[in-house]
């Protein structure tokens, strides 16, 4: 059996709080690496740097409107 399979299957029987203490252990796994860590909630499954792309065009989007509405106030 491979490593990866054992881990899965003793993970099953881990607490909550052993399974939170897991999650952070790859968290820090992953920031060692610097690959960025990968987030999965309702939306889907994010990495760090999806998240701050969608920052970037979001930030984009607000100085859009914000220069808009100070063109519309010079008017």
């Amino acid at each position: 059996m491979s490593t990866v399979a054992e881990i899965a299957g003793a993970m099953a029987s881990l607490t909550d709080n052993d399974l939170r203490r897991v999650e952070q252990a790859l968290h820090a796994i992953y920031r060692q690496r610097r690959t960025g860590i990968i987030f999965d909630d309702a939306y889907g499954v994010l990495t760090e740097e999806d998240q701050s792309a969608l920052a970037a065009e979001a930030f984009k989007m607000m100085d859009r409107d914000e220069r808009a509405a100070a063109k519309g106030k010079q008017e």
